[in-house]
């Protein structure tokens, strides 16, 4: 009998060296068949080695709530709460534009049905699924330590519309903004959602799509991070301002630093986002250790601000996460996941 995994459940049961095992075996099989830098971003064999590393105890990094932390408005729950809440981890599907669409949620422990709770959206990169992002970000272990929903979602044929990238859904002009909003709709039906802190995040192809949610969806979406995806949306026009953080490595190979292919660079990107949210030109830095040095970009509107985190010599990784093989090298300086929660949790949809 062959049994399908569940993504979260099997993350749980499956010790590390397992993890790394079996997923290790995986890469190999995906790196083997990945394109170079011509075309669209062949982006990446996401899935996990074993050297991820306890970032440092730092108040920037550590997913602890910074000083300036806005709070949500009152009233933010959605129309699920009081709604028995089922299992902690469940697949979930919608139907979509013709297609029935997966997504895969994770409920902390002590989710209270009568407590709006937040929501983060974390997005796959291309080639591969949501169980390598569950894997390499560990989403889900914050989750639990910080009481907030995780979502994993699954795109068509391992890839997300972003905009300028990528593959099938690209090619075929996928509607994923819409299936993200549609989504959205079904937590907000049977779950309490805080719909004031509904936030999205991703690796490459997936972190193209993050952004792409920052402009196409900046109602629902109140902030948003992107690891390794810069900005592929053709026109990006979002109805606020919308607080961002992009983490990138200045030696990726696969989604290079500098752009390529009509691809924007970080630096464009950055830029575009500093325009859009009206922000001050001039950064600064308020994280700068050994080879990671993060900027700010604030006096935004709406509260917003604009982050970006440089590793120098940093390759196709997830900071701080399992390290995918073959990727180049990845920082164990911060923590991607812990830096996005504390800044999701500072900025709430105005």
């Amino acid at each position: 009998m062959i049994r399908v995994m569940h993504p979260m459940r099997d993350y749980a049961r499956c010790p590390r060296l397992c993890r790394s095992a079996l997923l290790g075996a995986a890469a190999a099989i995906l790196l083997a068949g990945c394109p170079s830098n011509t075309g669209d971003p062949p982006d990446d064999g996401t899935l996990p080695g074993p050297d991820a590393a306890t970032p440092p105890a730092d108040s920037m990094v550590d997913g602890s709530l910074p000083a300036d932390a806005q709070v949500a408005p009152d009233g933010g729950g959605g129309g699920g709460c009081g709604k028995p809440a089922g299992a902690n981890d469940r697949a979930w599907t919608v139907e979509h534009d013709g297609r029935v669409r997966t997504f895969y949620v994770h409920m902390p422990p002590g989710y209270d049905p009568d407590t709006p709770t937040p929501v983060v959206v974390n997005l796959h990169g291309r080639n591969t699924n949501a169980q390598s992002q569950i894997l390499v970000s560990d989403l889900v272990s914050l989750a639990d330590a910080q009481g907030f929903v995780a979502v994993h979602p699954e795109g068509v044929g391992m890839t997300w519309n972003a905009g300028l990238c990528c593959g099938e859904a690209m090619d075929n002009n996928v509607d994923d903004v819409g299936f993200i909003s549609v989504l959205l709709d079904q937590l907000e039906s049977d779950l309490c959602i805080d719909t004031h802190r509904v936030y999205a995040t991703g690796l490459s192809n997936g972190g193209f799509m993050a952004q792409r949610l920052g402009c196409d969806l900046a109602d629902r979406i109140a902030a948003f991070g992107s690891v390794a995806g810069p900005n592929g949306t053709v026109t990006c026009s979002p109805s606020r301002a919308v607080p961002m953080f992009h983490f990138h490595g200045t030696a990726d190979t696969i989604v290079p630093y500098d752009g390529f292919m009509g691809q924007l660079s970080v630096a464009d990107t950055l830029d575009g986002w500093v325009t859009r949210n009206a922000c001050a030109a001039q950064s600064a830095v308020f994280f700068d250790q050994a080879e990671v040095r993060c900027e700010e970009w604030t006096g935004c509107g709406d509260n917003a601000t604009a982050r970006l985190c440089t590793i120098t010599g940093g390759g196709h990784q997830w900071p701080g996460g399992f390290t995918i093989p073959g990727l180049g090298y990845n920082t164990n300086v911060i923590s991607a996941t812990q830096m996005m929660w504390a800044f999701f949790e500072a900025h709430p949809m105005p």
